[in-house]
Formats: structure tokens, C-alpha cells, sequence
């Protein structure tokens, strides 16, 4: 597409086609402005050449009839095209229009003449009724004729405009008008192809568009999955919360009972004890108060009362000495109360919560937690294998899109950057999955984990619960020390070792992934790279080979005896043809070289230093109209370029100067007759009191002025 807009604006030129494009700005500004502006773009109906069509054989009378005039705009009113200009002058933008408002032209009706040699051109076109004023107003006034005989006749007796097949003109008032007509350059079949082209791309962003509808489609299912798996993690954690808090619930629980039934045995135990030494304590008070009511003393001799005397005092020594004894043993009760609490509160209570976390923590939970944990890891393992599924599908709809944009070989830069944000979005799932793997990871973190704990726990031996079933609770205690002291041997071993070396792991892991992500995107860039590299060497060898050719052509046209090329020199060779089969880059190109020969195409060929001042005009002449060939430009400016140059060399120069004068103007200085044979105007400079002076002049005299220096010469 965009050769054909080059092609196009090489042949229509540069300021109708700006006026193109800035009357389609005015048309965007319109439409978002909206409002009355936006009713003024439905009146805007297009260039003319893109509301016909017609035969093939007939585009050189087309073309040749219409001119420049192909690219006018067909709009509905002048009020729409007065409009346009206003916006474009506000705007500032460039290039020229020219309106043709169907509410203004006026055509009349003709009578054609009937005959077989010759047809109304209107006749052959096709198009809508509604551009039919238009259309009669630029073809209804032209007869396709035969030959130049037959429309030079009818021309003369129709008052009508004759054009061949071949674009020879012959005007209503007589003028005749043809010569050669480049078929390979029309401007016709250019619109033609560049007409398809935009149908290509239109269906092709149509195809963009389903596949990003697909591709959003997709996304929203996958955001959809993801947020049911979110919900049901979160219903999960809240049951598995709600289940250890139940759990730890009816532990407190257990543990309040069994501290209950250990403090009620030494409770009752005291209980016993107290009513056996209230019973003792009665029984010694009976006999006492029986005892009371004796009177002994009165039966007594001296000797027994100084025995009584002194058992009395042996009494209250002994109750003293008993009280004392009751003293130290409610002490050693209190201590052994202590002892007992603390055995019973802490230490069986200790011994129980290990009892009941070995029960917890059993063989078969971790295994039913494992296959749990397995079972969910294959199905979101299934549910990624899916995912990638879709993602493949879509990948290759992507792949099928971009092989039909490759092979309908479209440049447009809007449809690269549709491309590129198809990229993008591609990168974007790329990350997605790459989420879905690092969840995938964390689910294996922590398999990992539990069965770490597993290991830690370590198998118990058969005999383990029948060796210390009967031992005592000191001993359990001594074995379980040692077991301590044991293991403060190992208190210098590294116990973060693991958990560094699984974090350095994953480390490692996220910067290979970064690694291959960075190669991608630089493959991805050298690719770019050559690409363009290929299409700058492409664009320098279709300019190269174009010049090329043109120089040959007009330099065999001002030495018909002899032949001339240009060669593209590279660093592999001094200099070397260029040819299709040279292969390369464009840093490979040092330069362009020039070999001519004056004499034949078998002569020997030489380089621009060998050859004389005359000569070197005349090869630079033909470097010039080649260039002006391939990309004309509106005017030239040339002074004495025949001063060096012999009167043969001279006439093909001025031939050449007159058969592009069709396409561009040329101003020339000269003191020799054969420029002045094709001229259209002629300017004399005289030097009188010290003063140049500029006149008009006619051939007559610009001849006379010539003959007159040269004569002086």
C-alpha cells in the first residue's frame, strides 16, 4: 500500500495528494466534532478516479483526457467544499484541492455522431448515477476514435475532442497533442491496485478484530476460573480455621477435666487422713475426761506422787515435744502438697500434651493430607493444561493472522502497531501463566513442607511404647535429659542451611526465567533489525537499478554510438554490477561509479577522470534527466550546459529537454542555436550604460542574437 501511495504521488505529484490526505483530516475533524460538521461528511463523495471504473484498453485515453483532473473532489455543494477549505486554511495543513460541487456544473446534452470509428468516451465508464454531471463534465466532450485520421475529421466536423487508444489528442480548435505513453506507470491501474490493497486490509483488521474479540473472550473465562478457585480457597481456609478452633476447644477442655480428677485423689486422701486423727484425737479425749473425774492423789503414797509429779512433767515435755513433731509434719504435708501439685498440675500435664500431640500428629492424618494436597494438585495441573490448550488455539489463530498480513506483504504502520499491541497482550497471558506456575510452585512448597515435618518426626521403633511403658516418671524424665545433652552436641549445625538453599533456588530459578525472557526479546530485536536492514538494501537497489537504467536509456539517445552504465561499488570489490544476484547489507556499499564509452558497446570502457570536459557534461547531463525520470521535479534551471559540447551532442540534449518539458518547465542559458529550435519563450540579456537589461523577445530575434555572438565569438 504504501508503494502504491509512493507510485501515485510520483505520477499525480505531491501537492494533489497532500490535498488528499488533509481533506480525509478535515473529514476525522469533522466526525468527532460531530454535530452540524459531522452532516457534512457524508457529502464528501472522494476523488474522481475512485467513482469509475472502465476497460483496461482504454486508461491511456482516460488518463490522457482527464489529465491532472482525475484527482478533483466530487462534492455534493460548494457550501461542503467551502467548508473543507475553511478547516484546511484553519488547520494550516497542506497540498491543493480542487472541489467540483454537483449543484454547479452544467452539462449540456450532446448529439454524438454515429459511427463505427469512433465512440463517447462517457459511454465506456462506470459508475453511479449520482456522479453522472461529473463524469459528463470532464469525458462528455471526448470521442474515442480509431486512428489519429478519423479523429482528426470528426474533431474538425463535430467540434467534439478525439483522443486514440494509443493518447494522440486532437482539440476542437485543432491542436494536436500525443507522443509516447508509459502504460506501466498509469495512474488508473495505481488507484486499481491500490483499491484491492485497501479491501485486503480492511478484511484484514476485520480478522484483527475477531480474533481480539476471541482473545478477550478467553481472558474474561480465565479471570473467571481464577476467581472460583480464589472463592473456594477462601471457603476452605475459613472451614479449616472454624475446625481448629473446635479442636483446640475440646483440648482446653480435656485438659481441665484431667487436672480435675488429679487434684480430687490427694484431696481425698487428706480427707481420710483428717477423720482417722479426729477419731485418735476423740478417743484420747474420752479417756482423759474418765480419767478427770478419779481422784488419785488420795491413794498415793509420797513415792507415787513424786512419780506422778514426775511423769507430769514427763507429759508436758512429751506434748511439747509432740507439738513440735505435729509442726514439722504439716510442714512436711505443705512440701509434699507442693510436690504433689506441681507433679500433678505441670509435669503429667506436660506428659499429657505430649501424649496427645503424638496421637494428633499420626502416619495416617499426614498421609490423607498428602493425597489431599496431591489430589488438588492435579486437578489445577488439569485445569492448566487446559488453559494452555485455549492459549495454543489462540496462539495459532495469532500465527494464521500474521501469515496472511505477511503474505499480502502490508507496510501500514496503523496495522504494525495493531500488531504490536497484539504482542503485548500475548506477553500479558504469557505473565498470567507464569502466576498460574508460581502457584503451582507454592502448592509444591508446601507438600514440601509436610513432608519435611514428616521426616523430623521420624518413624518411632516397634518396641519404643513397650521399653518405656513401665518406667517411671523420673526415669522418663533422666532418659529425656540425656537425650537434651545429646543434642546440645548438634546445637552448632546450620538449621537454616535448607531453607537458604531452597531460597537461593528459587533465586536462581526467577533469573534463568528473566535470562530466557531477555533473549526472547533480544532475538525478537535482531530479527527487527535485519528486516530492516533487508528493506533499506531492497529500497537502495530498486532507486539504484531505476537511475541505472534511465542513464543507460538517455545517454543512448545523446551518443547513439555509444553505451553507458552505473556500477555500485562494495568492499568486496573495487567496483562491481549491481545485479539481483549481489547479496548483502547496505554498510557493504562504499559508493556509485560511472563507466562510459563513446565509440561502442564493445569499446573499451572508461572512468569519469579519463575522460574530456565536454564529455564529462554530456555524461552528467544524463545522470540528471535519469534522476528527473525517476523522481521529477516541478522545474530545472540550467546555464550553458552546451557550451562544451559539439552541435550533435547538442541537438540530443535539446531533443531530450524537449520531450520532458511535457512533465516539468526548463530554464536554460545558451549562445547556441539548437536549444532555441524547441523553446516556448525566449529572453534576451543586453548590457547597455553599465546595466543589464531583460526583454522578451521573438525566435527570429533570439536566433539573430545568437549568430551575432557567434560571430563576434
Amino acid at each position: 500500500m504504501s508503494k502504491a501511495d509512493q507510485q501515485l504521488r510520483s505520477m499525480a505529484g505531491k501537492p494533489i495528494l497532500n490535498g488528499r490526505d488533509s481533506v480525509q483530516k478535515v473529514l476525522d475533524t469533522f466526525r468527532e466534532r460531530g454535530g452540524h460538521l459531522a452532516e457534512i461528511v457524508p457529502q464528501y463523495f472522494g476523488l474522481l478516479i475512485e467513482n469509475f471504473e472502465c476497460e483496461r484498453s482504454i486508461y491511456t485515453a482516460v488518463e490522457v483526457t482527464a489529465g491532472s483532473r482525475l484527482f478533483h473532489h466530487i462534492v455534493e455543494s460548494d457550501r461542503v467544499g467551502t467548508q473543507i477549505l475553511k478547516e484546511m486554511n484553519k488547520q494550516k495543513l497542506p497540498g491543493e484541492v480542487t472541489f467540483m460541487p454537483l449543484n454547479r456544473l452544467t452539462v449540456k446534452e450532446i448529439e454524438y455522431p454515429q459511427t463505427n470509428d469512433a465512440i463517447p468516451m462517457v459511454s465506456k465508464l462506470t459508475y453511479s448515477e449520482r456522479y453522472t454531471k461529473a463524469l459528463r463534465y470532464i469525458f462528455g466532450r471526448t470521442l474515442i476514435c480509431r486512428n489519429l485520421e478519423v479523429a482528426t475529421n470528426l474533431a474538425r466536423s463535430t467540434k467534439l475532442d478525439c483522443v486514440t487508444l494509443d493518447g494522440d489528442q486532437v482539440s476542437s480548435k485543432g491542436s494536436l497533442t500525443g507522443g509516447y505513453f508509459n502504460s506501466s506507470r498509469s495512474r488508473l491501474e495505481m488507484q486499481k491496485n491500490r483499491s484491492e490493497l485497501q479491501e485486503q486490509i480492511n478484511n484484514a483488521e476485520g480478522e484483527l478484530r475477531q480474533l481480539q474479540a476471541t482473545l478477550r473472550n478467553t481472558e474474561q473465562e480465565i479471570n473467571k476460573i481464577v476467581g472460583e478457585m480464589q472463592k473456594t480457597e477462601i471457603k476452605n481456609s475459613k472451614a479449616k480455621n472454624l475446625f481448629e478452633k473446635v479442636k483446640s476447644d475440646i483440648r482446653v477442655m480435656k485438659d481441665e477435666q484431667q487436672n480435675l480428677e488429679r487434684s480430687k485423689q490427694p484431696k481425698e486422701r487428706s480427707l481420710a487422713q483428717l477423720k482417722a486423727n479426729l477419731e485418735a484425737m476423740q478417743a484420747t479425749k474420752e479417756g482423759l475426761e474418765s480419767e478427770l473425774h478419779q481422784d488419785l492423789l488420795a491413794t498415793l503414797s509420797v513415792q507415787d506422787q513424786h512419780e506422778v509429779d514426775q511423769l507430769n512433767d514427763d507429759i508436758r515435755r512429751l506434748t511439747q515435744e509432740n507439738k513440735e513433731a505435729f509442726t514439722r509434719r504439716m510442714k512436711f504435708e505443705a512440701d509434699k502438697n507442693k510436690l504433689e501439685n506441681l507433679l500433678t498440675n505441670n509435669l503429667n500435664r506436660r506428659k499429657d500434651e505430649l501424649m496427645q500431640a503424638l496421637q494428633e500428629i499420626s502416619v495416617e492424618d499426614r498421609k490423607m493430607q498428602l493425597d489431599h494436597s496431591q489430589s488438588e494438585i492435579v486437578r489445577v495441573d488439569a485445569r492448566i493444561i487446559e488453559v494452555t490448550e485455549l492459549f495454543k488455539d489462540v496462539d495459532k489463530k495469532v500465527a494464521e493472522a500474521q501469515k496472511k498480513d505477511k503474505l499480502m506483504k502490508t507496510e501500514l504502520e496503523k496495522y504494525k502497531l495493531k500488531e504490536k499491541e497484539i504482542m503485548e497482550q500475548m506477553e500479558d497471558d504469557a505473565k498470567d501463566l507464569e502466576k498460574m506456575a508460581s502457584r503451582q510452585n507454592l502448592l509444591h512448597q508446601k507438600i514440601d513442607e509436610c513432608t519435611k515435618k514428616i521426616r523430623e518426626l521420624g518413624s518411632l521403633p516397634s518396641d519404643a511404647f513397650d521399653k518405656y511403658q513401665n518406667l517411671a516418671t523420673k526415669q522418663l524424665f533422666k532418659k529425656l535429659e540425656t537425650a537434651n545433652m545429646e543434642l546440645k552436641k548438634y546445637s552448632h549445625v546450620n538449621k537454616k542451611a535448607l531453607d537458604q538453599f531452597i531460597s537461593f533456588s528459587e533465586q536462581k530459578e526467577k533469573l534463568v526465567a528473566r535470562k530466557e525472557e531477555i533473549d526472547r526479546g533480544h532475538e525478537k530485536i535482531k530479527e527487527l533489525m535485519q528486516v530492516l536492514e533487508h528493506r533499506k538494501y531492497e529500497a537502495i537497489q530498486f532507486t539504484f537499478k531505476q537511475v541505472s537504467k534511465y542513464f543507460s536509456e538517455v545517454f543512448k539517445k545523446l551518443v547513439p554510438q555509444g553505451h553507458a552504465q552505473l556500477v555500485m561499488k562494495t568492499d568486496g570489490d573495487e567496483e562491481g554490477e549491481a545485479s539481483e544476484e549481489q547479496q548483502g547489507t547496505t554498510d557493504n556499499f562504499t559508493g556509485v561509479g560511472i563507466r562510459v564509452s563513446f565509440t561502442g558497446r564493445n569499446a573499451e570502457m572508461r572512468e569519469m577522470n579519463q575522460l574530456s570536459g565536454g564529455q564529462k557534461s554530456l555524461v552528467a547531463l544524463a545522470l540528471i534527466f535519469a534522476i528527473q525520470k525517476c523522481d521529477p521535479a516541478p522545474f530545472y534551471l540550467f546555464d550553458e550546459i552546451d557550451q562544451a559540447l559539439d552541435a550533435s551532442h547538442r541537438k540530443g540534449v535539446a531533443d531530450i529537454i524537449h520531450e520532458l518539458s511535457s512533465q516539468a518547465q526548463f530554464i536554460t542559458t545558451t549562445f547556441r542555436p539548437e536549444l532555441l529550435e524547441h523553446a516556448n519563450k525566449f529572453y534576451g540579456v543586453k548590457f547597455r550604460n553599465k546595466v543589464s537589461h531583460v526583454e522578451c523577445v521573438s525566435r527570429e530575434e533570439a536566433y539573430d542574437f545568437v549568430e551575432d555572438d557567434t560571430t563576434h565569438i
